[in-house]
């Protein structure tokens, strides 16, 4: 029996609707979107760490990493060739999303996913026939374009299908895929760093094609949303479809809301000037600093850095490269957590727990590692009970990030937007989180050669910054429907100087009125 329920807090209407087997199995099917970018992030650091890649690619490194080890640890893989080789995907993903908004919202979310699965399938392809540095970049390149459409486009795509009661759990499907896509990543580098001949890279990069299929596969056979169709003129249409995923018949209420709510955006003539006004200000430094702070957890140096910085700080290749999938491990079951919690105990007190977990744990890593390596990079001798507490640690860190920052940094801003500026926001909060990413992708290197074990202070500093953003300035978003999302604001201690009574009302549907208790903050 599917579960049920009904948003009304005592004065107000409800939504009827059933988790229903249909919409579960379209939200794990769209979610799989996520499988590109984590597969391609676990990957990354993985190949990076193979000799036989360097050697053919990046011999300046290789030579580094082949010389004497009593020479500097933290600045053997200080290449900005090598970073260019990881981060150009992200600059490419930033460029792509601005335009992925355009598409998504006159063609559709389903149309945005194919675009981002063919886009990935074509760079994995280049990459995995690579014949030199070129072919590599041209590769990344086509691999951030598809990645910018698909994380423009999956998470709207869950929050809309998703039963309001259920939108949190739903919705970090894709993180969850995310954390899946590293994982599997991690384990296929273990093992192909072990065929003979050096060529495991090849099938290592080439294995992003997979995913690629899956996504676009998965495009073609799912249903579009209702609001989408809405947008796009389908009303009838839209209304069965919203019969259909909330397996109620009784939809008119949200569907009328649906409706209002399209018609207010279409009166929107630029959508990206409208992000601008003063009732949106909210929105916008939610899409702009969330996605900023996600990338300053330092989460994406440990994930697609993994083998390498465990290299670095005295593993071998192949622990080093074991050390990535326990890590890759950790990150997946802890996104389960989020899962079940996420709309248990809410937004913020899972980014507030999570923040103060990754804040001790990093406090700790630049100890352990400031204690043995010192500022010259020589450690000496590494026993065995220093890598189980370094690996220890940082796998405690992943776990926090992994049910809080990682799964919340998408899934907020995906469902606080109005449909007016959902699109163009959305866009925002890609890019800003690609911009980022390419940033400290491409100094990371060059950052933990001159920082040396300081890096680790440098990310906790900001995740110290963001968990104080969080308490005092993100309202609980929990169990309120996307459309009656103004309310928080209006209610809100700082917000509310920026959002009217009159902001975001309904004449019949875009804004509800409801009671109070929903929507307590701050």
């Amino acid at each position: 029996m599917p579960a049920a329920g009904v948003f009304d807090n005592g004065n107000g209407k409800g939504y009827p609707g059933k988790l229903t087997p249909f919409v579960t199995v379209t939200c794990i099917v769209a979610g799989m979107g996520g499988l590109i970018f984590g597969y391609d992030i676990g990957i990354s650091g993985g190949v990076t760490s193979m000799p036989s890649f360097l050697k053919r690619f990046f011999p300046s490194v290789y030579r580094k990493q082949q010389a004497n080890s009593s020479t500097n640890q933290y600045c053997q893989y200080n290449s900005e060739t090598l970073t260019l080789f990881t981060s150009s995907l992200y600059l490419a993903a930033l460029l792509s999303s601005l335009v992925a908004s355009s598409v998504t919202r006159k063609f559709g979310r389903k149309k945005s996913m194919l675009f981002g699965g063919v886009l990935f399938f074509a760079g994995a392809l280049i990459n995995g026939f690579a014949q030199g540095v070129w072919m590599l970049i041209v590769g990344r390149l086509l691999l951030g374009f598809g990645i910018g459409f698909a994380n423009q486009s999956v998470p709207l795509y869950l929050s809309e299908m998703a039963p309001y009661k259920y939108r949190g759990a739903l919705n970090i499907g894709f993180q969850l895929s995310i954390t899946i896509g590293i994982l599997i990543a991690n384990v296929l580098n273990y093992f192909f760093a072990k065929i003979k001949g050096g060529w495991g890279w090849r099938l290592s990069l080439g294995g992003a094609m997979v995913p690629a299929l899956i996504i676009t596969i998965g495009s073609l056979v799912l249903p579009d949303t209702p609001n989408s169709m809405i947008e796009r003129g389908q009303r009838d249409e839209a209304r069965e479809k919203l019969r259909k995923i909330r397996g109620v018949n009784d939809v008119d209420e949200e569907f009328n809301d649906l409706v209002a709510a399209s018609e207010a955006s279409k009166q929107v003539e630029h959508p990206w000037g409208n992000l601008l006004k003063r009732k949106y200000r909210p929105h916008l430094t939610m899409a702009i600093l969330i996605p900023f702070f996600q990338q300053l957890t330092g989460i994406n140096v440990i994930m697609f850095y993994a083998p390498v910085l465990f290299n670095t700080i005295g593993f071998g290749n192949d622990a080093s490269l074991m050390s990535a999938v326990i890590t890759g491990l950790v990150n997946a079951c802890a996104t389960l957590v989020s899962i079940y919690g996420v709309d248990k105990w809410g937004r913020r007190s899972l980014f507030l727990e999570g923040g103060t977990q990754m804040l001790i744990c990093q406090a700790i890593v630049a100890a352990c590692i400031g204690a043995k390596f010192g500022v010259d990079g020589n450690p000496g001798e590494l026993p065995k009970w220093y890598a189980v507490v370094v690996v220890l640690f940082i796998c405690l860190y992943v776990a926090a990030f992994a049910w809080s920052w990682g799964p919340l940094g998408w899934l907020v801003p995906s469902e606080i937007f109005p449909l007016e500026i959902r699109s163009a926001a959305q866009s925002v909060n890609v890019s800003v989180n690609m911009a980022f990413t390419f940033v400290v992708a491409q100094i990371f290197l060059n950052m933990l050669c001159h920082l040396k074990f300081g890096l680790f202070i440098f990310f906790a500093f900001f995740v110290l910054v963001m968990s104080i953003f969080i308490f005092f300035f993100l309202p609980e978003t929990n169990g309120i429907p996307i459309e009656e999302m103004g309310q928080v604001w209006k209610n809100h201690w700082f917000w509310s100087r920026y959002v009217g009574e009159d902001d975001f009302v309904s004449n019949g549907g875009v804004e509800l009125q409801k009671g109070s208790n929903a929507f307590n903050n701050v």
